[in-house]
């Protein structure tokens, strides 16, 4: 089972924020489990605070902002990259200004602190991983920008960038797993002398300079004019005598595509999960890459659990046999007809419904439909397996039911359906009771829900 992460303890990092010029002071705290992470501002009245997911973006122009209410956060897709890539799941961020600093433009700074201060797992809760079951895309005609995430069975990125420069040429970068997420932390951001003006006039990158930006000069100005920009921005005037970038160098030949994929996996961070595919991304964007996460998050919320994976190429774990082994029910009762999953607190169980069963023969002859008692028992069915595996000497043992809760039928089971079964223990077992929380899904989408209690007696 993978587990929730948060951090094993705080860290603080102070420096200038890139749009406000504000100095700024950050401390990122460890949290619960199913706490998410948070962002608190402490600067203001009541110190309100705001989960960081896609559902409170609200502007995306040159940084991620989020806001809920009157308060608001922005710059924050570098430390959410860096979170993201250590598997955090679980923090509380504290912030005394309306933006992350900046510091060295990258997402380092964060992702050394975090491995500093080390990682802690919270036991006995399970990590919520977006696993892709389909390709998404989402594209933007006027830009040409593209992003699409693809299955896969780990994380991985790829980004291609193409700002039609004569300094700096079309770039491609590559991250296979987040385990080289080191490799890329230090891609710095960046921006264009050409743009230097405009963004001032949006009462933005006031806080940008030399050590926390590459600045590009790709279009010649008059001297004069950079000498303005200078100005504008408080910072030395510097003489620049041909295109190239200004004031340092490259730390990669493809630095911009690399801090590119930051951004697209701080933004990606906000779907509030771990994700579990493959990004493609094309000239990205932060309002490409948030659009991308806001609409998982839609997704996520129509169906509160993803279904498990079932490939029936794998062998189970229990086939038919070994169940009538551990239950005592047999036919036309056993409703569970093999096991592909157990973990420590959760399984998962399948049933293939028939147009033999024979309930089928009152329910309803015209219009088969598996009743909904039957769906929640064989859940109950799958449940005992669970508690059963957890005990030594297991075929001495069978499970009752006590109490059902919460039952809820979302849509029909017929003749031909394969029924996933995931059960989970809502908490320990407990002077022989097990409570539990139990989901039947249908081509992917829940059909059935309930919790329930069930009690373990020893056979006489």
């Amino acid at each position: 089972m993978t587990l929730q992460k948060t951090l094993n303890s705080s860290f603080e990092l102070k420096g200038k924020g890139l749009h406000t010029g504000l100095e700024i002071h950050i401390k990122f705290h460890p949290a619960d489990a199913n706490h998410g992470i948070r962002i608190k501002r402490v600067d203001l009245d009541g110190q309100p605070d705001i989960p960081a997911l896609a559902d409170y973006v609200t502007s995306t122009v040159r940084g991620t902002i989020l806001k809920r209410g009157k308060m608001q956060i922005g710059t924050v897709e570098h430390a959410m990259s860096a979170l993201f890539a250590h598997e955090i799941d679980n923090c509380l961020i504290e912030v005394d200004a309306p933006e992350f600093p900046i510091l060295d433009g990258s997402a380092k700074p964060f992702y050394d602190a975090i491995a500093s201060v080390g990682i802690k797992e919270l036991e006995k809760t399970e990590k919520d991983i977006y696993i892709v079951r389909r390709k998404i895309e989402y594209s933007d005609a006027e830009s040409g920008a593209k992003i699409m995430i693809l299955p896969d069975s780990e994380f991985s990125i790829d980004v291609y960038v193409d700002y039609n420069s004569s300094v700096v040429v079309p770039q491609y970068a590559s991250l296979e797993t987040l385990a080289d997420f080191e490799k890329i932390a230090d891609a710095r951001t960046f921006v264009f002398v050409r743009e230097i003006e405009p963004l001032l006039s949006m009462n933005l990158i006031k806080g940008g300079d030399l050590e926390n930006a590459i600045v590009i000069y790709d279009q010649e100005m008059p001297q004069e004019e950079l000498f303005k920009l200078a100005d504008l921005m408080d910072h030395p005037k510097v003489n620049v005598d041909e295109l190239g970038i200004i004031g340092t160098e490259l730390k990669y030949n493809n630095e911009l595509a690399r801090h590119k994929m930051l951004d697209v996996i701080g933004d990606l961070a906000l779907i509030g999960k771990q994700i579990q595919g493959k990004v493609i991304a094309k000239y990205p964007g932060h309002k490409i890459n948030t659009a991308l996460a806001k609409h998982i998050r839609r997704e996520l919320k129509k169906q509160e659990i993803q279904a498990p994976i079932y490939d029936e190429t794998v062998p189970p774990i229990l086939d038919t046999v070994a169940v009538r082994e551990k239950l005592p029910h047999r036919w036309p009762i056993q409703l569970v007809d093999k096991i592909i999953d157990i973990r420590r607190r959760t399984i998962v169980g399948v049933k293939n419904i028939t147009a033999n069963e024979t309930i089928f023969m009152g329910h309803f002859p015209d219009e088969p439909i598996m009743p909904g008692v039957l769906l929640v028992e064989a859940m109950a069915q799958t449940g005992g397996l669970l508690v059963l595996s957890q005990l030594e000497n297991a075929e001495q043992y069978s499970t009752y039911f006590l109490k059902i809760d919460n039952v809820k039928f979302r849509q029909k089971v017929v003749p031909g359906d394969t029924v996933i079964f995931q059960v989970s223990l809502l908490d320990e077992i407990r002077r022989g009771v097990a409570t539990m929380r139990g989901y039947a899904f249908v081509g992917g989408k829940i059909t059935t829900e309930a919790e329930f209690m069930a009690q373990i007696v020893k056979k006489k």
